[in-house]
């Protein structure tokens, strides 16, 4: 009888330190730019699902995004001018992460990549600063998108 305790106490036991390493916050640099690319990755995702409200959940409430000539204010503003874009049964827009960089205090990151339309072309690009606000949880507080110039390469 005390052999199957001691088991089962081992067990639980390896179960439990297994669980917390799964769950453990990444702390190298590399795991955090990989946290921040699949966040970012999600964030796009929602575009593609037509899921405003995912969107939304990815805004700090201090959010500044970059529209234009205007620019819109906290996480409100952000959700009811990108609201539009969620309407119709497709995508406008999509975009993803090419390149991530993180803080090596893990508080701050900036993602930046492709913009594409429906059909695949390349029309702008974004940079979009995240910060970690709790562990493991990532939200944008400023994005801006920048047009492709079909400039002639020097």
């Amino acid at each position: 009888m005390r052999f199957v305790k001691l088991a089962a106490l081992l067990v639980a036991s390896a179960v439990l330190s297994a669980c917390a390493l799964m769950n453990r916050e990444p702390t190298t640099t590399a795991g955090l730019q990989q946290a921040v690319a699949d966040t970012e990755r999600a964030f796009a995702r929602s575009m593609a699902e037509r899921n405003h409200a995912v969107f939304t959940s990815f805004l700090s409430e201090e959010a500044v995004f970059f529209s234009g000539a205007q620019v819109l204010r906290g996480k409100q503003q952000v959700a009811a001018a990108w609201k539009r874009f969620y309407e119709g049964p497709n995508a406008p827009f999509s975009w993803q992460p090419e390149q991530v960089e993180v803080l090596q205090s893990g508080s701050l990151a900036l993602s930046s990549g492709p913009v594409r339309d429906a059909q695949g072309k390349l029309i702008a690009t974004f940079s979009s600063v995240w910060r970690q606000e709790a562990p493991g949880v990532w939200r944008i507080i400023f994005d801006k998108g920048n047009e492709v110039c079909d400039c002639p390469t020097r």
